[in-house]
């Protein structure tokens, strides 16, 4: 006797796309009974007890007879008669158990896949980013990151932004980090916080001493050690003092931060260098920070990453890791 017509043995209702030449048939999506349904059925035919595969799966049995009536809807015949003595698959029902196995061993080899791939995808972590996120954030947030996943390999690649863009442009970052004034083109991206430029000299320096700001005219005039074009630091000086002419030529122009500000302290000449990077500098005095007035020297720090989804996986988690929670700046 079938679920949903005791008295004839015989599912009612139409077989979806019978009569229906093959171009015209509705998906294959609403033909074909979901993997929850042929699960069910499954466990009526190893167990047979409709109300035991139910509890197996952590349905009601209520719900499992639904289940197995909707099911005997769509494909328009009978699966399961029911007695006293239990459930017992029709001979259809029979036939649909063998096909529905089948669905269910690949479902279980397409899972056993995409998990094999998400496990290849946490393994790794690469991670490209500019110079000053690099050397003053990045390795607290990687160590952070190093105590929720131990298990990760994480590589940094250390550039300036557009190198970092380039590297995720390719494919060889999942997750990027630069400085400057806007997302590159081709990534998305947030803002993790903010930095200051400073225009830092030598403790000798005649900037060094003296007593009103420097003018933004001045700076712009300035032969001064920097970083090299494409650079963050770079962007935002081109864009601040494009008014007054832009940048003078170069005393040096270096390709790290760390030799840009070796340079200023041998009092090559002044420079200007995110605030992270000569915070011991300052604080020891062999750098001195120079005033300036008319000019904003401000940038936001982001994490970038090719247009479209949002990262996953380790470098989801790195995301949360720069960003302070509520609260707290």
């Amino acid at each position: 006797m079938s679920l949903d017509d005791p008295g004839n043995g015989h599912a009612s209702g139409p077989d979806p796309g019978f009569g229906q030449a093959p171009g015209d048939r509705a998906p294959l999506a609403h033909r074909v009974p979901d993997l929850g349904a042929m699960e069910l059925l499954l466990g009526v035919a190893r167990l047979g007890s409709l109300g035991r595969a139910a509890r197996e799966l952590g349905i009601s049995q209520p719900a499992a007879s639904s289940r197995i009536r909707s099911m005997e809807r769509q494909l328009g015949v009978a699966l399961v008669d029911r007695s006293p003595r239990g459930s017992r698959l029709t001979e259809a029902g029979a036939l649909v158990t063998d096909w529905a196995r089948r669905v269910v061993e690949a479902a279980e080899a397409f899972d056993a896949g995409a998990q094999a791939l998400r496990g290849r995808r946490d393994s790794r972590l690469r991670v490209a980013a500019s110079m000053t996120i690099a050397e003053y954030l990045l390795p607290g947030w990687l160590i952070a990151l190093h105590g929720q996943r131990p298990g990760t390999a994480v590589s940094l690649l250390a550039g300036n932004s557009a190198a970092v863009a380039q590297r995720l442009l390719s494919g060889e970052a999942d997750l990027g980090f630069v400085e400057g004034l806007s997302v590159p083109d081709g990534l998305d991206g947030v803002v993790i916080g903010h930095d200051r430029l400073v225009v830092v000299a030598a403790k000798e320096h005649p900037w060094a001493r003296r007593r009103r700001p420097v003018a933004a005219r001045e700076l712009a005039e300035a032969s001064l050690i920097l970083r090299e074009k494409g650079s963050g630091t770079r962007q935002v000086l081109d864009a601040a003092l494009g008014e007054y002419g832009g940048l003078a030529v170069p005393l040096l122009e270096l390709a790290s931060t760390t030799a840009v500000k070796a340079a200023a302290v041998s009092g090559a000449g002044p420079s200007v260098l995110s605030e992270l990077a000569v915070r011991e500098e300052l604080a020891s005095r062999r750098l001195v920070e120079v005033p300036v007035e008319g000019v904003r020297l401000s940038r936001d720090l982001r994490a970038v990453w090719p247009t479209g989804p949002k990262p996953t996986g380790p470098a989801r988690d790195l995301l949360g890791l720069t960003r302070p929670a509520p609260g707290k700046g």
